[in-house]
Protein backbone atom coordinates (compact mmCIF):
# COMPACT_ATOMS: atom_id res chain seq x y z
CA UNK A 1 0.00 0.00 0.00
CA UNK A 2 2.87 2.33 0.80
CA UNK A 3 4.37 1.70 -2.65
CA UNK A 4 1.03 2.45 -4.29
CA UNK A 5 0.67 5.75 -2.41
CA UNK A 6 4.26 6.68 -3.21
CA UNK A 7 3.65 6.05 -6.91
CA UNK A 8 0.29 7.88 -6.88
CA UNK A 9 1.85 10.95 -5.28
CA UNK A 10 4.97 10.94 -7.43
CA UNK A 11 5.41 12.87 -10.66
CA UNK A 12 3.63 12.58 -13.07
CA UNK A 13 0.80 10.52 -11.49
CA UNK A 14 0.29 13.24 -8.86
CA UNK A 15 -0.89 15.58 -11.64
CA UNK A 16 -3.94 13.37 -12.18
CA UNK A 17 -4.48 11.95 -8.68
CA UNK A 18 -6.33 15.01 -7.35
CA UNK A 19 -8.40 15.38 -10.54
CA UNK A 20 -9.32 11.70 -10.37
CA UNK A 21 -10.43 12.13 -6.75
CA UNK A 22 -12.74 14.99 -7.80
CA UNK A 23 -14.12 12.86 -10.65
CA UNK A 24 -14.74 9.94 -8.27
CA UNK A 25 -16.68 12.25 -5.92
CA UNK A 26 -18.69 13.56 -8.89
CA UNK A 27 -19.71 10.05 -10.02
CA UNK A 28 -20.55 9.13 -6.43
CA UNK A 29 -22.92 12.11 -6.33
CA UNK A 30 -24.40 11.00 -9.66
CA UNK A 31 -25.05 7.54 -8.21
CA UNK A 32 -26.87 8.93 -5.18
CA UNK A 33 -28.80 11.40 -7.35
CA UNK A 34 -27.15 14.57 -6.15
CA UNK A 35 -26.19 15.94 -9.57
CA UNK A 36 -27.14 15.37 -13.19
CA UNK A 37 -24.93 13.29 -15.49
CA UNK A 38 -24.69 16.12 -18.05
CA UNK A 39 -23.66 18.88 -15.64
CA UNK A 40 -20.54 19.73 -17.69
CA UNK A 41 -22.05 19.11 -21.11
CA UNK A 42 -22.72 21.95 -23.47
CA UNK A 43 -26.03 20.84 -24.95
CA UNK A 44 -29.20 19.06 -24.13
CA UNK A 45 -28.67 15.33 -24.28
CA UNK A 46 -25.02 15.87 -23.44
CA UNK A 47 -23.32 14.30 -26.39
CA UNK A 48 -20.11 15.71 -27.71
CA UNK A 49 -21.29 15.36 -31.30
CA UNK A 50 -21.00 13.00 -34.19
CA UNK A 51 -17.80 14.18 -35.87
CA UNK A 52 -14.39 12.56 -35.61
CA UNK A 53 -13.16 14.67 -32.68
CA UNK A 54 -11.90 12.87 -29.59
CA UNK A 55 -14.73 11.49 -27.51
CA UNK A 56 -17.45 12.31 -30.06
CA UNK A 57 -20.45 10.16 -29.28
CA UNK A 58 -19.91 10.28 -25.49
CA UNK A 59 -21.09 12.86 -22.96
CA UNK A 60 -18.31 15.30 -22.01
CA UNK A 61 -18.33 14.06 -18.42
CA UNK A 62 -17.75 10.46 -19.51
CA UNK A 63 -15.00 11.46 -21.97
CA UNK A 64 -13.24 13.56 -19.34
CA UNK A 65 -13.51 10.85 -16.69
CA UNK A 66 -12.21 8.14 -19.02
CA UNK A 67 -9.33 10.30 -20.24
CA UNK A 68 -8.24 11.17 -16.69
CA UNK A 69 -8.44 7.55 -15.58
CA UNK A 70 -6.35 6.31 -18.51
CA UNK A 71 -3.74 9.04 -18.06
CA UNK A 72 -3.53 8.35 -14.33
CA UNK A 73 -3.09 4.59 -14.85
CA UNK A 74 -0.27 5.10 -17.35
CA UNK A 75 1.41 7.65 -15.08
CA UNK A 76 1.01 5.34 -12.09
CA UNK A 77 2.68 2.51 -13.98
CA UNK A 78 5.42 4.88 -15.15
CA UNK A 79 6.07 6.14 -11.61
CA UNK A 80 6.35 2.56 -10.35
CA UNK A 81 8.53 1.24 -13.19
CA UNK A 82 10.81 4.10 -14.15
CA UNK A 83 13.40 6.09 -12.19
CA UNK A 84 12.97 9.82 -11.63
CA UNK A 85 14.19 12.01 -14.44
CA UNK A 86 13.54 12.27 -18.19
CA UNK A 87 11.79 8.88 -18.22
CA UNK A 88 9.02 10.30 -16.01
CA UNK A 89 8.48 13.18 -18.43
CA UNK A 90 8.23 10.66 -21.27
CA UNK A 91 5.65 8.79 -19.18
CA UNK A 92 3.53 11.95 -18.97
CA UNK A 93 3.61 12.38 -22.74
CA UNK A 94 2.71 8.71 -23.21
CA UNK A 95 -0.13 9.03 -20.69
CA UNK A 96 -1.67 11.97 -22.56
CA UNK A 97 -1.38 10.10 -25.86
CA UNK A 98 -2.99 6.96 -24.42
CA UNK A 99 -5.79 9.02 -22.84
CA UNK A 100 -6.54 10.81 -26.12
CA UNK A 101 -6.50 7.56 -28.13
CA UNK A 102 -8.63 5.74 -25.55
CA UNK A 103 -11.30 8.44 -25.44
CA UNK A 104 -11.35 8.62 -29.24
CA UNK A 105 -11.77 4.84 -29.51
CA UNK A 106 -14.52 4.80 -26.87
CA UNK A 107 -16.36 7.56 -28.74
CA UNK A 108 -16.25 5.60 -31.99
CA UNK A 109 -17.49 2.46 -30.26
CA UNK A 110 -20.32 4.42 -28.64
CA UNK A 111 -21.44 5.79 -32.01
CA UNK A 112 -21.51 2.26 -33.44
CA UNK A 113 -23.12 0.47 -30.52
CA UNK A 114 -25.59 3.04 -29.17
CA UNK A 115 -28.72 4.02 -31.11
CA UNK A 116 -28.52 7.51 -32.64
CA UNK A 117 -30.25 10.24 -30.68
CA UNK A 118 -33.45 11.29 -32.40
CA UNK A 119 -33.44 14.95 -33.40
CA UNK A 120 -36.74 16.72 -32.89
CA UNK A 121 -38.43 17.85 -36.10
CA UNK A 122 -41.48 19.94 -36.94
CA UNK A 123 -42.80 16.93 -38.82
CA UNK A 124 -43.17 15.18 -35.45
CA UNK A 125 -46.18 17.42 -34.74
CA UNK A 126 -48.08 16.43 -37.89
CA UNK A 127 -50.99 14.18 -36.95
CA UNK A 128 -51.12 15.51 -33.39
CA UNK A 129 -53.97 17.35 -31.72
CA UNK A 130 -53.29 20.86 -30.46
CA UNK A 131 -55.17 23.31 -28.24
CA UNK A 132 -55.81 26.81 -29.57
CA UNK A 133 -54.25 29.48 -27.34
CA UNK A 134 -55.25 32.64 -29.24
CA UNK A 135 -58.73 34.14 -29.40
CA UNK A 136 -59.19 32.75 -32.88
CA UNK A 137 -57.39 30.92 -35.69
CA UNK A 138 -57.71 32.18 -39.24
CA UNK A 139 -55.86 32.04 -42.54
CA UNK A 140 -53.41 34.69 -41.35
CA UNK A 141 -53.31 34.35 -37.56
CA UNK A 142 -53.27 31.85 -34.71
CA UNK A 143 -51.24 29.96 -32.13
CA UNK A 144 -51.78 26.61 -30.48
CA UNK A 145 -50.11 24.41 -27.88
CA UNK A 146 -49.06 20.90 -28.86
CA UNK A 147 -47.59 18.10 -26.74
CA UNK A 148 -44.53 16.11 -27.90
CA UNK A 149 -43.75 12.43 -27.25
CA UNK A 150 -41.53 13.29 -24.28
CA UNK A 151 -44.40 15.16 -22.56
CA UNK A 152 -43.05 18.64 -23.24
CA UNK A 153 -45.28 21.24 -24.86
CA UNK A 154 -44.63 23.83 -27.54
CA UNK A 155 -46.59 26.85 -28.74
CA UNK A 156 -46.68 26.85 -32.55
CA UNK A 157 -48.06 29.09 -35.27
CA UNK A 158 -51.21 27.62 -36.83
CA UNK A 159 -53.49 28.62 -39.71
CA UNK A 160 -56.83 27.39 -41.04
CA UNK A 161 -59.38 28.27 -43.72
CA UNK A 162 -62.21 26.91 -41.56
CA UNK A 163 -64.18 28.80 -38.93
CA UNK A 164 -64.95 27.99 -35.33
CA UNK A 165 -61.46 27.60 -33.87
CA UNK A 166 -61.26 29.81 -30.78
CA UNK A 167 -59.27 29.75 -27.53
CA UNK A 168 -59.56 26.31 -25.93
CA UNK A 169 -60.66 24.54 -29.12
CA UNK A 170 -58.89 21.40 -30.22
CA UNK A 171 -57.53 21.07 -33.74
CA UNK A 172 -55.68 18.46 -35.76
CA UNK A 173 -52.32 19.43 -37.23
CA UNK A 174 -52.24 17.95 -40.73
CA UNK A 175 -49.49 19.83 -42.60
CA UNK A 176 -46.52 22.17 -42.21
CA UNK A 177 -45.96 25.17 -44.46
CA UNK A 178 -42.20 25.65 -44.62
CA UNK A 179 -42.43 28.99 -46.47
CA UNK A 180 -44.79 30.56 -43.94
CA UNK A 181 -43.33 28.57 -41.00
CA UNK A 182 -46.75 27.57 -39.66
CA UNK A 183 -48.87 24.44 -39.28
CA UNK A 184 -52.18 23.93 -41.04
CA UNK A 185 -54.94 22.74 -38.72
CA UNK A 186 -58.58 21.65 -38.86
CA UNK A 187 -61.21 21.38 -36.10
CA UNK A 188 -61.00 18.06 -34.27
CA UNK A 189 -62.69 16.29 -31.36
CA UNK A 190 -59.99 16.13 -28.68
CA UNK A 191 -61.54 13.00 -27.16
CA UNK A 192 -60.41 11.07 -30.24
CA UNK A 193 -56.74 12.10 -29.83
CA UNK A 194 -54.60 8.90 -29.92
CA UNK A 195 -51.74 10.82 -28.21
CA UNK A 196 -53.87 12.06 -25.33
CA UNK A 197 -52.21 11.23 -21.97
CA UNK A 198 -53.97 8.54 -19.95
CA UNK A 199 -55.25 10.01 -16.69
Amino acid sequence: MADFLRAALAFPAALFSFALTVIAVYWLLVLVGGVGVHILDGGEGGHAGTDDSAGAGLPVTVSLSLGMLLAWLVCLAGAALTPEGPARTATLVAALAVAWAGVRLAGRLARRLLPPEKVASRDDFIGRVCTVRTGRVAADFGQAEVRADDGSTAVVQVRTDESGLVAGSTALIYAYDADGEFFRVAPFDGALDPHKPVV
